[in-house]
């Protein structure tokens, strides 16, 4: 499965555009974390907590929107996207999504 966010892919040819592959997950802030984040924020610096947080978050989001690729029998999927969003306070959602296409 080629993932680009470009609108193309070098030396390849799209031969199909199948739809919109996409992939989330919602995520909750842990109260341990929370505390340390705390403390962290009046000292300052990174929340590393956090950042792992969302960084395997978005790694679920993207392989859920590959899983989504792969069912519409995808090659590739181009101009992929990551947003995010509060779904209500302590907790967020990352959303991967982009074009599912078939390639030559």
């Amino acid at each position: 499965m080629i993932i680009s966010t470009t609108e193309t892919v070098p030396n390849k040819e799209i031969s199909e555009i199948l739809g919109i592959a996409r992939g989330s997950t919602v995520r909750a802030r842990n109260i341990g974390r929370d505390v340390f984040a705390g403390l962290k924020n009046i000292v300052g610096g990174e929340i590393e907590e956090y950042t792992k947080l969302q960084a395997h978050s978005r790694e679920q989001a993207m392989k859920r929107m590959i899983q989504d690729a792969k069912n519409l029998g995808a090659d590739g999927v181009i101009n992929i996207r990551l947003t995010t969003s509060m779904v209500m306070q302590g907790a967020s959602e990352i959303l991967a999504y982009g074009t599912a296409v078939k390639l030559k």
